[in-house]
């Protein structure tokens, strides 16, 4: 009997747990501060994922000491303009949801309408559920998963992927994790076409865009990561071309940014060869002066509106 009671204790569960200590051990909080230093603004986005966690620091607490339990529908929907952080956001989702144990290897499949729908009759099936295996332990993000909805086309097969997609996010949703992505009026619309997806979806989270002084800040980190910096005139210079492309059709936010990064460095590259009659030190290597910004057709005439440069 005292054999038996000393079993019944040691198997007992806690009566008490430390949400703190789980925090710190658990790695979240490295998780986050990623997102932080990667990700310029969207306060209300990471306000939500941390959200997330809590609630899932909370059910695994809830669930050590023998609490009703069970695993909470972790499907989302980010719904934002492109450049707007989102695929990024999934992939710290996807090693949040690892650390914590819902997902048992914390990958990210990154898929679009293509990669799921085939174009013929027998062609479809196949490659979604090739796509599902290979996402599971982990996340599937879809992005502008709108368009696997095309009632518009009689022949279309996307409807085909679309119910494999809801059969395998509510029968196995304790093994994978499905994100679905796009703009948000187009993703109003797919779910008032599906609400098999709709209920099935816990949380929405919408990505706003980034204002000038964010976009700013995100392009010097992104010349940050490769060794370069603004001199001060082409700080400014790219300040007005924030201010100038944003009001042109096709911006992207920081994919937009990223571009313009990357043509300012050509013409850099350009300025130096044509320039240089000697040995050109590190600092000059590393510049980007505003005439390499200013080149650009986006001050064209001083009338931003009239010319179309590609995001």
């Amino acid at each position: 009997m005292a054999d038996f009671a000393a079993l019944e204790t040691n198997t007992a569960p806690p009566r008490s747990v430390d949400l703190a200590a789980d925090f710190r051990q658990s790695g979240v909080a490295e998780i986050l501060d990623e997102l932080d230093s990667e990700l310029t603004g969207l306060r209300p986005v990471k306000q939500r994922i941390r959200e997330t966690a809590a609630l899932l620091l909370v059910d695994r607490a809830r669930k050590r000491l023998g609490l009703a339990h069970e695993t909470p529908t972790l499907h989302m929907s980010f719904t934002g303009n492109p450049g707007t952080g989102k695929t990024t956001v999934a992939l710290r989702m996807a090693s949040l949801l690892h650390r914590l144990g819902y997902v048992r290897k914390g990958h990210l499949v990154s898929v679009t309408r293509d990669d799921l729908v085939g174009q013929y009759i027998g062609h479809t099936a196949p490659k979604t559920k090739d796509v599902l295996k290979k996402a599971m332990g982990g996340v599937l993000f879809i992005d502008e998963a709108y368009y696997l909805y095309r009632p518009d086309n009689e022949r279309d097969y996307g409807q085909e992927a679309i119910e494999i997609l809801l059969q395998v996010m509510e029968n196995q949703r304790d093994d994978l994790v499905v994100i679905l992505a796009g703009y948000a009026d187009r993703m109003d619309k797919f779910f008032a076409s599906n609400p098999g997806f709709r209920s099935r979806i816990a949380h929405h989270i919408d990505f706003p865009d980034y204002d000038n002084g964010e976009l700013l800040s995100i392009a010097e980190t992104m010349l940050a990561r490769q060794s370069y910096i603004f001199d001060n005139e082409a700080r400014n210079v790219m300040a007005d071309y924030i201010d100038l492309r944003r009001r042109q059709p096709h911006f992207a936010n920081a994919r937009s940014i990223r571009n313009a990064l990357d043509r300012a460095r050509l013409r850099q590259a350009n300025r130096l060869f044509e320039q240089a009659k000697g040995p050109i030190d590190t600092e000059e290597l590393s510049t980007i002066r505003a005439e390499d910004i200013r080149a650009s057709r986006v001050f064209a005439n001083g009338v931003p509106d009239s010319v179309r440069e590609t995001p």
